[in-house]
């Protein structure tokens, strides 16, 4: 064999060495859960639920005469029939059980759990690691955030360490302990997928998303980091099946916590509130009101007599920042706001009418139940802008103190045009064309006219009383 094609393979096996070597290296950094798992178990719970429905009289239509029937087919036929409880009346009673998990907290019996694990029970079981059961108090539940503290009756119990969810980054392991499908401390892992991620109907929470797989049961269970310190509670899954698909998201730890030590000290949990309606500023909006790039949380609607609007906030400012806190996604805000206590200050930097401006307001408490805007009374006399397709009527007196409104336009009729194709609709109320005010239909056809042609352009618009910004384009 030649002196250079000895060196050749050499180096080829230098080369593999090399990288089996990487390869294996690799293997060894992968992480093992054992002893996280060991040491966190005990403190996992199984959780059950009872909850009684309504007594339910059976009739003799609905239960079967089987009198008559031979001892082995009567036999054959009751083996197959639900069996009910009775009560003392002689009544059914039938009895709704539901299954989650939970973990300890405090050594003298406190447990966190999700509010839908707990919703609605008379009777709250807790399956400890050593298959002991004990009945388990309800000390308090919020359901905006879908936590819910819990206590049992006993000392020197396993408690579990917990973390920081604010350090946690896209890619970290993670490991979940639960019982799915009722299969106590059942162990999965994998890693976070994102972090501050906003669920509908799910303003104040900034979920932590993972790729851990997630089934009923775990609900209220723990979310560990590798150094086995609680980062969250597992708490719903995005699923097409019912199952596991990938996307699970749990709140963290820091939220939970906050929620935990509020209905410990006082029942209820207070969260700051700013009285508006927020949206997404997309590229088309973010044109129109004279924004570099999409960011922000656009004010669309502003509750009467709230923080907001005895601050000085109005309709169409685009919020950048809070507290010095940027708003990259409209969701920031809520999330932001809500970790504030009522009477706490709040520096908003804002965008109006294409100027930064600051607002400096009194954060409030976030009320039990807003406010519903009334149904659109009748209107009547019609105007139309046939530009845009629409006939539009001017707000009567009473339409105006209904929606707590100074002007604007009710559409009567929608035609073909670029209005049809936004999908306006008759009942609709325009307040705002092209960042301006509409106080009479005269001014709303007088600004229609004027819109520019091939440029975003922003109108208003409330909708069974809950307004939202839309844009659109004219192409002549």
């Amino acid at each position: 064999m030649s002196i250079p094609r000895l060196k050749s393979y050499l180096s080829i096996f230098a080369t593999v060495l090399v990288l089996g070597q990487a390869v294996a290296a690799q293997a060894v950094e992968l992480p093992d859960f054992t002893q996280l798992v060991e040491q966190a178990s005990p403190a996992v719970v199984n959780i059950s639920t009872t909850q009684k429905l309504p007594d339910r009289k059976v009739s003799s239509e609905q239960m079967p005469d089987l009198e008559g029937l031979p001892p082995m087919l009567r036999e054959f036929f009751e083996r197959g029939m639900p069996q009910q409880p009775r009560s003392p009346r002689g009544d059914r009673q039938r009895e709704a059980q539901s299954l989650g998990s939970g973990f300890i907290i405090s050594s003298d019996g406190y447990i966190l759990t999700n509010n839908h694990v707990i919703a609605d029970a008379d009777e709250i079981l807790v399956r400890l690691a050593d298959r002991s059961e004990l009945k388990a108090k309800l000390i308090g539940t919020d359901p905006r955030s879908d936590v819910a503290l819990l206590k049992i009756e006993g000392k020197d119990l396993p408690v579990l360490k917990l973390g920081k969810s604010q350090d946690l980054k896209a890619g970290q392991w993670v490991v979940a302990i639960g019982s799915p499908f009722g299969f106590d401390h059942t162990v999965t892992q994998g890693i976070v997928s994102a972090i501050g991620r906003s669920l509908p109907n799910e303003n104040y929470v900034p979920f932590i998303q993972t790729d851990v797989p997630i089934n009923p049961g775990n609900s209220g269970g723990p979310l560990f980091n590798l150094a086995g310190e609680v980062v969250g509670i597992n708490s719903q899954i995005y699923t097409r099946s019912g199952g596991f698909m990938g996307v699970s998201f749990a709140i963290p730890i820091d939220v939970a916590m906050d929620v935990s030590n509020q209905l410990k000290s006082g029942g209820k949990v207070s969260r700051g509130w700013l009285g508006v309606v927020i949206q997404e500023v997309n590229k088309d909006l973010a044109e129109s009101f004279g924004l570099e790039k999409p960011a922000g949380a656009l004010v669309a609607q502003i509750q009467d007599d709230g923080p907001a609007a005895k601050g000085g906030l109005q309709v169409g400012d685009v919020i950048l920042s809070m507290n010095g806190q940027p708003i990259v996604m409209s969701a920031d805000l809520p999330h932001l706001v809500g970790a504030l206590k009522a009477g706490a200050k709040a520096d908003l930097e804002v965008i109006r009418e294409g100027k930064r401006k600051n607002v400096e307001l009194t954060v409030g408490a976030i009320p039990e139940e807003g406010k519903e805007l009334e149904a659109l009374p009748k209107s009547s006399v019609e105007r139309s802008s046939n530009r845009l397709g629409v006939s539009v009527a001017e707000l009567t007196e009473e339409q105006k103190k209904t929606l707590d409104l100074k002007g604007g336009v009710v559409i009567k009729e929608v035609q073909d045009g670029p209005a049809a194709l936004i999908g306006l609709q008759p009942g609709d109320v325009i307040t705002h064309l092209n960042n301006q005010a509409i106080g009479s239909s005269k001014e709303f056809t007088d600004i229609a006219k004027a819109l520019p042609k091939n440029r975003s352009v922003s109108m208003r618009v409330l909708r069974q009383g809950r307004a939202s910004f839309i844009t659109f384009k004219l192409a002549e």
